[in-house]
């Protein structure tokens, strides 16, 4: 949340920035960008299940688990669910945060761009 905060800051401000400070913004959030190939989009849903196995303790709790599953939305489809390894959570998290960052980074070197643009400057 911080990183994001930084960022409409930033945004707040950029009219007021030296086109060469907006420049050197711009080699630092490309610089900040993570690799692109661990980059995930998507949510990580935890869920409990039932095994409806009459005697089984699940049936009168919450259920086995967590279990884990990467919640994937496009727009005019169904979500897609698919299931991932708890030895993956980590990964996927990170990979998520990536996405989440990239997403935020990305913004901001359009807005850049873009009043650079109309500063009529090279960008």
């Amino acid at each position: 949340m911080q990183y994001q905060t930084s960022l409409i800051n930033g945004l707040i401000s950029m009219k007021n920035k030296h086109t060469s400070t907006l420049r050197r913004r711009r080699r630092t959030l490309l610089n900040k960008l993570p690799r692109l190939d661990a980059i995930l989009r998507g949510s990580l849903i935890e869920r409990y299940k039932r095994c409806g196995k009459p005697g089984c303790k699940c049936a009168h709790g919450r259920g086995h688990g967590p279990k884990y599953y990467l919640s994937v939305s496009k727009p005019g489809n169904k979500p897609q669910m698919d299931y991932v390894p708890q030895d993956s959570k980590e990964k996927v998290e990170q990979y998520l945060a990536n996405y989440r960052k990239t997403k935020l980074i990305l913004e901001e070197l359009c807005d850049i761009s873009r009043e650079l643009l109309r500063r009529r400057q090279k960008f």
